[in-house]
């Protein structure tokens, strides 16, 4: 890329950061009430990411074969645990991530 197209690209993409960043303040006023359909989406929207996410994370587990899914398993409920116990989303992700790691180093 030429230098005037790398600059065009680098503020094409910081003009797409701000808009989504701003553009719901310009939209969503602070003095008028949230419509029920944003509000509805912003309840079941991150359920509903993470759920896709522990799918997409568990499509290549052989549960027939190898360690049977074990450490899968393992990592998946300390996380829940944690989160069911302490309720801080970090500390449940991290935790779990760790898990899986000692898990597959020493164990699997």
């Amino acid at each position: 890329m030429t230098i005037p197209q790398q600059i065009i690209t680098v503020g094409l993409c910081v003009l797409g950061t701000m808009l989504t960043r701003f553009l719901p303040f310009f939209i969503f006023r602070e003095n008028q009430e949230t419509p029920a359909f944003i509000q509805y989406v912003g309840k079941v929207l991150p359920p509903a990411v993470f759920g896709m996410l522990v799918i997409y994370c568990l499509k290549n587990v052989s549960f027939l074969t190898g360690t049977h899914g074990l450490p899968e398993l393992i990592a998946i409920a300390v996380t829940v645990v944690l989160h069911l116990w302490k309720r801080q989303m970090l500390l449940s992700i991290s935790g779990g991530t760790i898990c899986y790691m000692l898990l597959l180093r020493f164990i699997f």
